[in-house]
């Protein structure tokens, strides 16, 4: 029925293109956007445009930037350079962020490796985290990857990695919940897990 209306199925085919949108959710998306006025529609694809076109990736810790400014963590002189904290994604990031418990600096892999999606080491940023350990020589890398079957393995190959470079390596205290995704739980809870943070 909805070919019938092309305009309409050429929206919601877009919409199917996005990850993490759940196929019953593209309607009301789709709703959203066409019971809204025009002005607030071209707004919404004004700013997604310039984030396209202003936005880029930190060539250190891959965070996201302005693409003509410094990394507003790395360029950041009162974060503790001697810290790096490893996570597999920027929204971990941000978790971190709102324990305001962690002043050091960070470095995004962008995944976990999970042979069974394909993803490998030479897909994730390992190699930069790896050269920066080497170049930078902090004192102690924090893995904070997921307590999955994935985190735990990647955590597992970068220590295996920098098991000779000297940097102590450390990861997050069990407290957290086996299988729990850090995007999921309280800041106290990941503060706690932080600050009791055991060698690895």
């Amino acid at each position: 029925m909805i070919e019938k209306i092309p305009s309409l199925a050429q929206l919601c085919k877009a919409l199917q293109q996005v990850p993490y949108l759940a196929s019953k959710n593209i309607y009301r998306v789709v709703t959203f956007f066409l019971t809204n006025d025009k002005e607030r529609v071209e707004r919404f694809c004004l700013a997604l445009l310039e984030a396209k076109k202003n936005i880029t990736t930190c060539s250190l810790c891959c965070m996201w930037k302005e693409r003509e400014k410094n990394c507003v963590f790395c360029a950041d002189v009162t974060r503790d350079a001697r810290l790096i904290c490893v996570v597999e994604t920027w929204q971990e990031l941000l978790v971190i962020e709102k324990t305001e418990g962690y002043k050091g600096l960070y470095h995004i892999l962008g995944g976990a490796i999970c042979p069974l999606e394909g993803i490998g080491p030479e897909d994730l940023s390992i190699g930069l985290l790896l050269d920066r350990v080497k170049n930078q020589a902090p004192q102690e890398l924090i893995l904070a990857t997921n307590q999955t079957a994935e985190g735990e393995a990647t955590a597992a190959f970068i220590a295996r990695k920098l098991k000779d470079s000297g940097v102590k390596i450390s990861c997050l205290a069990r407290g957290m919940p086996v299988g729990a995704m850090l995007e999921g739980l309280d800041k106290l809870t990941v503060y706690k897990a932080l600050s009791e943070r055991r060698p690895f």
